[in-house]
């Protein structure tokens, strides 16, 4: 049976917006199918059923009733009369049929349009649109996420976390972001958005309980010298986080700057709060105040009242819990800890660390150069050695390698330097920006530089003789190479640099 139309239906706008949103539906299904079903998927198959097609698909749907009007208004022009107002009448059938598909069609639309509305609105949160979308631009950040602690946290948990006055906020900077990727208008490194970031107790303290206290924690560093027998040494540390006993909660240890009976508030002279000239202690309790100023590198006066005075919170030490790139320090050591790097090969730590420290192109030249540096060293300057190993020499290459691409991206100028971590104090200030010994109070108080606050050694220097402490005295830190007391009189940054051991 043939089902008959209004005779506006029959022009080429309409005809064509149908069969774009025929077509368009069908694909739709048909990928909705294969990932579904087949799972067979990727963020790119995403994009193209959640939001592609989807525009394409209402495109059809407006090109329908936009060649239907335009059809009328012609024929209204024709000499005849016509009603100004379109009139359905249900006892005629082509007026009956265009209703029920209209019906019809209108009902499978809406519900289409929820299902999808709901399948793109879970895409653009999940990992995978975040990380990959933009590969290039946030490969680096990606990269780094999925080998941190919270690679199964969603970055909408932390970058967006609840209400909707935050995923609108989120979504705006996306339409930003968007139009400065497509135009290539993003900076190389991109910079952390420090200060449109969410208040921490809005986003970690939702999973990371600030009224649980922790005690302290046996922490062991294994480092390597850059000698030629690549020389371990080794500390074993308990680092303060919590206190020496339950029952002092948070009056005690690092955790103490959390303590909700007490509030630190500080000015930072730099946008990356990297120079704290300013320390405001004010205890809840008792009411008392405290102030430190930096007396090497005070705020000038004229700048001060500028300047944002910030309450301290996780974010001011755990700033890159996610994207933390390491120093090849740092990352070679592991690796070579791990047994992954071998250490019996002569200066290895030394080669790795010139070889990654090399200026790249790019992430192929730079693995190209490292695989090929190595191999050079040993077949030019350790020839016996070369032929003996030519297996391990190839697989050190390799993997000096592929911890180089997990922490050095040089085609976003992304590495470690560029990004620094509170989170200690070697290569970056990070504890010393304010425990320097140099911020003191106008009563002689002074923000203590001791390491003994933060953790207390047990053991230390090479494995084959640890020097081991008595059970009721920490040792003294001793330096791997003989620097005299240059380490009590300066910050570790002085010297390291995330290049050095």
């Amino acid at each position: 049976m043939k089902i008959k139309l209004p005779v506006s239906v029959y022009n080429w706008t309409t005809v064509i917006g149908a069969t774009l949103a025929i077509i368009s539906l069908f694909m739709i299904v048909f990928l909705f199918v294969v990932s579904v079903f087949i799972q067979q998927g990727s963020s790119y198959l995403g994009l193209i059923i959640y939001i592609v097609l989807p525009a394409f698909l209402v495109a059809g749907l407006v090109l329908i009733p936009v060649g239907m009007i335009a059809k009328t208004r012609r024929d209204r022009r024709q000499p005849h009369e016509e009603p100004r107002w379109p009139v359905v009448d249900l006892n005629k059938e082509t007026h009956r049929n265009a209703f029920i598909i209209f019906t019809a069609g209108t009902t499978l639309f809406l519900l289409l349009s929820a299902i999808g509305s709901y399948e793109a609105f879970t895409f653009t949160e999940s990992v995978e649109f975040c990380g990959t979308i933009c590969h290039s631009v946030m490969r680096p950040e990606y990269t780094a996420y999925q080998n941190s602690p919270h690679a199964k946290v969603a970055c909408v948990e932390c970058h967006v976390g609840a209400g909707s006055d935050w995923y609108m906020r989120s979504k705006l900077s996306g339409l930003y972001q968007v139009y400065s990727v497509t135009f290539h208008k993003y900076p190389t490194p991109i910079p952390t958005p420090i200060s449109n970031l969410r208040p921490a107790r809005e986003t970690c303290e939702r999973c990371h309980w600030p009224s649980k206290f922790y005690g302290q924690k046996l922490v062991v560093k294994k480092y390597y010298l850059n000698d030629e027998q690549n020389t371990p040494w080794q500390i074993n540390m308990a680092v303060k986080i919590g206190p020496s006993h339950s029952a002092y909660a948070l009056q005690e240890g690092i955790h103490w700057h959390i303590n909700p009976d007490v509030a630190i508030e500080y000015k930072a002279s730099d946008a990356q709060r990297q120079t704290i000239g300013w320390v405001k202690r004010i205890n809840r309790t008792t009411g008392a105040v405290t102030v430190f100023e930096d007396t090497e590198h005070p705020i000038e006066k004229r700048q001060f009242d500028s300047l944002q005075t910030r309450t301290m919170d996780c974010m001011d030490c755990h700033n890159r819990p996610s994207h933390n790139y390491m120093p090849p320090q740092f990352f070679l050591d592991q690796a070579m800890a791990a047994g992954r790097i071998p250490t019996s090969l002569p200066f290895m730590k030394k080669l790795a660390t010139d070889l990654v420290a090399k200026e790249y192109g790019t992430t192929d030249s730079a693995l190209a150069g490292i695989r090929g540096g190595v191999d050079e060293f040993y077949r030019t300057g350790y020839p016996q050695v070369y032929e003996k190993n030519r297996p391990l020499i190839a697989a050190a290459g390799r993997v000096i390698g592929e911890e180089y691409g997990k922490n050095l991206f040089p085609e976003m100028k992304v590495k470690w330097s560029a990004y620094p971590s509170n989170l200690g104090h070697m290569e970056f200030n990070g504890c010393f920006r304010c425990h320097d010994g140099n911020h003191k109070s106008a009563e002689g108080k002074v923000i203590s530089k001791d390491c003994n606050l933060c953790h207390t050694i047990y053991a230390q220097g090479n494995p084959a003789s640890l020097a081991m402490s008595p059970l009721d005295a920490p040792l003294t830190f001793a330096h791997p190479v003989e620097i005299g007391d240059a380490w009590k009189e300066s910050v570790c940054t002085t010297c390291h640099t995330g290049l050095n051991p």
